[in-house]
């Protein structure tokens, strides 16, 4: 239960190298009281460094696990300045009453790019051509390579980065098909598929750009593999839990499948240090990378943007808009007031108590909105600057209030 803070006092530590687009951007709006480091931390740093901290920013390496949030007891915020959460324990999160925030579109151009990239690469034979080239061999053949125009590219999942994928496969000439769990408007000629196994029979090559939920893992296996054509491609730049590793690699090894490019994995080295162990690095015409979709300068110079100004707005405004796991709650500030933030947990009458005891002092609220999500409730209130002390007491006095903060 915190009172609004001069800016300066206001810490923010930042990890595993953010963009310094992030530091120009808290900067600007006068938070300068920012520690920076390059890497992640183990659990045991994290935790000494985290306590005094009012946000933090990670990338996809560092853990804050309940045990960490824990041991945060002044944290406000979590911004992973990506586009997963995973790394997060996103319900201990929300019960401690810390909104997260990640950046899930900054990086849709450099993930569209890559794909479409791997699949020019793919159907030329180009990984298995380049592997015998490094070994001696001259390999100098047409068999197995084709040009994209005219093929069939089949996009599951038709977001942010599945939309713009089908827009610049269709200006190669490549016919568009998708499949998405809700119906979505097409770009350009590109068709919806009523289902997957359509989408598996008439793609040339199958791209995942789907979220991380139940129904996506392990949605690809032997029985999805067998069903697309023979001597497809596949291509995985979405989540690595989507795909069983081993049937794609049975796909491969049977020519079912004749070639592939994955960029995420079930599981992936936590440091440089520790060797990827996969059953696909004994094939040639497969592409590995190191999760490295979103990975361009241009990418990381927008999601620190991105992310950053969402921290501004939270902190000066108690603007939720895109949390993840967070009530969404945005109103515009009444001149003369101050605004008070209020986290609750979610049961009945907690609104109408506080109004209530409001009335009773003789409190004026100005502007209310509340949300909540699962067992939190977030209350964002503007009242009379004059009555802003006494709000903040009887705010405190009510029994389910998670955490309160006045921002002048």
């Amino acid at each position: 239960m915190t009172l609004s803070l001069q800016k300066d006092k206001i810490r923010f530590l930042l990890l595993e190298g953010v963009h310094d687009n992030a530091l120009k951007t808290l900067n600007a709006a006068g938070y300068t009281n920012i520690e920076y480091i390059k890497s992640a931390l183990d659990e045991a740093e994290l935790i000494e460094k985290i306590k005094d901290a009012h946000f933090v920013g990670i990338r996809s390496r560092t853990q804050l696990t309940r045990k960490v949030l824990e041991a945060a007891e002044k944290l406000i915020a979590i911004g992973c300045y990506c586009i997963g959460t995973n790394q997060v324990d996103l319900d201990a999160a929300l019960e401690l009453g810390i909104p997260v925030f990640n950046a899930p579109y900054s990086n849709t151009r450099s993930v569209a790019e890559l794909v479409l990239a791997e699949t020019i690469m793919l159907m030329r034979g180009v990984p298995e051509k380049n592997a015998v080239v490094h070994r001696g061999g001259w390999n100098k053949s047409a068999k197995d390579s084709y040009e994209v125009r005219g093929k069939t590219m089949g996009i599951v999942g038709y977001g942010s980065i599945g939309s713009q994928l089908s827009v610049l496969a269709e200006s190669l000439g490549m016919n568009v098909i998708y499949h998405d769990a809700v119906t979505k408007l097409p770009l350009g000629n590109a068709v919806q598929v009523g289902s997957l196994d359509e989408l598996f029979a008439k793609a040339d090559v199958v791209t995942l750009h789907v979220p991380d939920l139940p129904s996506t893992r392990n949605m690809m296996t032997k029985a999805e593999f067998d069903k697309m054509k023979d001597g497809a491609f596949f291509i995985n730049a979405a989540r690595g839990g989507c795909v069983d590793i081993d049937a794609l690699a049975d796909a491969l090894k049977s020519g079912k499948i004749l070639g592939a490019a994955i960029d995420v994995f079930p599981k992936e080295p936590k440091s440089a240090d520790e060797e990827f162990v996969s059953p696909l690095r004994e094939f040639d015409n497969v592409i590995l990378t190191p999760h490295v979709g979103g990975s361009t300068q241009e990418a990381q110079a927008n999601i620190g943007l991105e992310v950053a100004e969402k921290f501004v707005k939270y902190s000066d405004q108690g603007d939720t808009t895109s949390a993840v796991n967070f009530p969404n709650v945005s109103i515009p500030f009444t001149a003369g007031t101050h605004r008070l933030l209020h986290i609750h947990r979610n049961v009945p009458g907690v609104l109408s108590q506080i109004n209530a005891s409001f009335a009773d002092a003789g409190i004026n609220i100005a502007a209310q909105s509340l949300m909540t999500r699962g067992d939190v409730g977030y209350l964002v209130m503007d009242v009379d600057d004059n009555d802003s002390a006494k709000a903040m007491e009887r705010l405190r006095a009510v029994p389910e209030t998670i955490r309160v903060r006045v921002l002048f």
